[in-house]
């Protein structure tokens, strides 16, 4: 708050922002709306919400690495509870778990 140059986006995100974004991610219908999401989070919290495969064998949603970055005035919460929801919409979706896996070229299709 005393930095005058301090991005204060974060600040912003109150708890029924934060349940509207949780919403949002849960409706979630394909992968090109997912990286939409992703945008949408850069531009209005100015933090990167990374969404890749992990490093080693994916068998499983849980080997997918789901992060919101850490910012200066971003809750713990809502770092725990965005990659949580993320993950929720990907197990009920597996089809778009599949096109982010073809996206970062793991079933070799480019």
């Amino acid at each position: 708050m005393a930095d005058p140059g301090a991005d204060h986006r974060p600040l912003a995100l109150t708890r029924q922002q934060e349940q509207k974004l949780i919403e949002r991610i849960e409706r979630v219908s394909s992968y090109e709306d997912l990286k939409h999401v992703q945008q949408l989070v850069r531009n209005n919290l100015g933090a990167e919400l990374r969404i890749e495969p992990g490093p080693n064998e994916v068998r499983t949603v849980r080997g997918i690495i789901v992060v919101l970055e850490e910012k200066p005035g971003l809750c713990k919460k809502a770092r725990q509870s965005v990659p949580a929801a993320v993950r929720r919409c990907l197990s009920e979706r597996p089809e778009i778990a599949y096109a982010l896996l073809d996206a970062h070229d793991l079933f070799g299709s480019r």
